[in-house]
């Protein structure tokens, strides 16, 4: 499944007990569609993203950068402090191309190699507005 969407913070990197590192961050994704009314009607999902291929991604994902994921998405629920249900997006991810960030006119592709757990980057020009 393909998403694509803003990043609503800057994304961190977790050390777990085993020394793997997993990198968090939140996408938004808007979207739209007219009711019977007529009238247009904006609706945002949010997704609580992991991306375990490669740390080194961490750096460029900034908040506002547009993103476009490639992964699978599961939910979760839980019970909140007040008691209250609650329930979410998670967003596993294999493939993350990033679409320039908020201050940037650039597309770049992050692509994951196994064989040495880095990453390469490929900028082109592009004449976005921001």
């Amino acid at each position: 499944m393909n998403i694509t969407g803003r990043l609503t913070r800057n994304a961190e990197v977790r050390t777990l007990s085993n020394e793997k590192q997993v990198v968090n961050f939140s996408v938004a994704v808007n979207d739209g569609y007219k009711n019977r009314q007529g009238e247009w009607v904006e609706q945002t999902a949010y997704f609580d993203c992991a991306y375990w291929i490669s740390a080194n991604v961490a750096r460029l994902l900034t908040k506002g950068t547009l993103v476009e994921l490639t992964g699978r998405v599961s939910t979760r629920a839980w019970t909140g402090k007040d008691g209250e249900a609650r329930a979410g997006l998670n967003f596993h991810t294999s493939q993350i191309k990033l679409h320039g960030g908020s201050n940037r006119a650039e597309t770049v592709q992050a692509t994951a190699q196994s064989e040495n757990d880095g990453f390469t980057a490929e900028g082109t020009e592009d004449d976005l507005p921001f």
